[in-house]
């Protein structure tokens, strides 16, 4: 590391330990956020990536870039049994991780000072490594992915995600300004660089343009707010061409964008049967690069290009459920998602079954890009054995035959053609929006 890069890492090191990020309160927590957890979920990731269902019991979890501990606390819920590894260059931040993880009774964790470079001299191998809001703040990114990679299972998963130069550029701009007027000197206390720079501010015009991009009622007066956009120390944005090029050179495979249903290209034309001209001959040709691409030239929304990574075919071949034939059927195993199996799930299925009313879903576990799901009460219930455990498919149709012995219209009794195709249509609906798992027995 050359001593620009020196200077650069710490003047971001000195920020944070000033201000240990995250700032939630001691005794805040992500418990009871199921869309926070799903984030941090090792599981959902690895079925993404093989269609196989993985318990986190004795992983082993590397949260790079910890901070405050409170990303550890929701990896450590939302991955139960598993062993939570923090590490933060920040000495102050890892005092905080350890006192939060303490403060909620979570003890199968490990904090450490150091680099994300120095990774390797823990000894350890990670089943699933956490990097989140770290890399963009790196003078070195792609060394501080050669370091996480070389630390990462043969079958291990990375997230990591970086700052978008198209979403972020008002911002940047805003640093740029704060930066001009010697906000972000470590002589200045965090305190008066906000305070400078809300008075500032507020004290343009509102047609000011920079003030109409970036000046809104979420951060006057929110300190995390201010100190993450407008006062974040080396700050940079990249492009989805930027991040290939960043994976090509670490030579780590593409996966997926995290919330990889926010970025489909053709959802942006009112009718995806009739691109342009163009678009329609090309678009379906083009790779994953370049539909990500397109979606960021044309919507670019996403403040995170936020994505999953591994190790060159360290993923499994498989077969899409919707591809299957009545054989695998018979075989598959079924799995509610983890983090719909609680209490207060099963309770308002049970209430919705009761009362015959249509299911929410989509309302127990919001999942980036999902909308809405409803599910009729009588296939909803279809669903309740699966709180006790995974389930063969056979046993969900047999449930499907008791709850509607004969067809509703005809009258006849319920053929298991009736059943097999509504279970199915159930499950391969849910297994597509992530809210079931399948897998294949021998």
């Amino acid at each position: 590391m050359n001593e620009q890069e020196k200077k650069h890492l710490e003047a971001v090191r000195q920020q944070f330990e000033r201000s240990p990020y995250p700032r939630q309160a001691l005794d805040q927590t992500p418990k009871d956020s199921p869309s926070y957890l799903y984030r941090h979920h090792f599981a959902s990731a690895y079925y993404h990536r093989n269609q196989q269902v993985i318990d986190p019991k004795d992983k082993l979890i590397l949260d790079a870039g910890c901070g405050s501990g409170y990303k550890a606390l929701a990896l450590a819920y939302a991955n139960p049994g598993a062993k939570i590894v923090g590490i933060d260059f920040s000495e102050e931040s890892v005092k905080l991780a350890r006192t939060r993880l303490e403060y909620h009774g979570v003890e199968n964790v490990q904090f450490e000072a150091m680099a994300i470079e120095d990774i390797a001299s823990l000894g350890m191998e990670f089943d699933y490594i956490n990097c989140d809001e770290v890399l963009y703040l790196l003078p070195d990114p792609e060394g501080g992915l050669r370091a996480l990679k070389s630390v990462l299972k043969p079958q291990g998963i990375l997230r990591g995600n970086l700052h978008s130069a198209f979403q972020r550029v008002y911002f940047f701009r805003a640093q740029k300004l704060f930066k001009m007027m010697g906000l972000m000197e470590d002589d200045v206390s965090d305190e008066m660089a906000m305070e400078l720079s809300q008075e500032t501010m507020e004290a343009l015009r509102d047609s000011v343009d920079l003030k109409k991009k970036v000046w809104n009622s979420r951060i006057k007066d929110n300190p995390e707010g201010l100190l993450a956009n407008y006062l974040l120390r080396e700050d940079r944005g990249y492009t989805i061409p930027d991040l290939f090029e960043l994976l090509e050179k670490t030579d780590l495979e593409f996966i997926s964008m995290f919330n990889w249903r926010q970025w489909n290209p053709f959802d942006l034309f009112v009718e995806e049967d009739k691109l342009p001209a163009f678009l329609g001959m090309s678009l379906p040709a083009t790779s994953i690069e370049e539909r990500l691409h397109l979606y960021e030239l044309l919507n670019p929304i996403h403040r995170l290009l936020d994505f999953w990574v591994g190790h060159p075919d360290g993923g499994g071949e498989w077969l899409p459920p919707v591809e299957w034939d009545t054989e695998h059927w018979h075989r598959a195993q079924v799995h509610l998602h983890p983090l719909l199996r609680t209490d207060s799930t099963r309770s308002r299925l049970e209430t919705s079954v009761q009362h015959y009313q249509a299911f929410n879903i989509s309302q127990q576990l919001p999942i980036p890009g999902v909308g809405k799901v409803m599910i009729d009460s009588t296939t909803a219930a279809c669903l309740l054995p699966l709180f006790y455990g995974s389930q063969p498919f056979s046993t969900l149709m047999g449930f499907f035959h008791d709850l509607r012995p004969r067809n509703p219209v005809t009258g006849e009794t319920t053929s298991d053609d009736e059943a097999f195709a509504a279970v199915r249509g159930l499950l391969q609906s849910l297994e597509s929006l992530s809210f079931v798992f399948l897998s294949l027995e021998p």
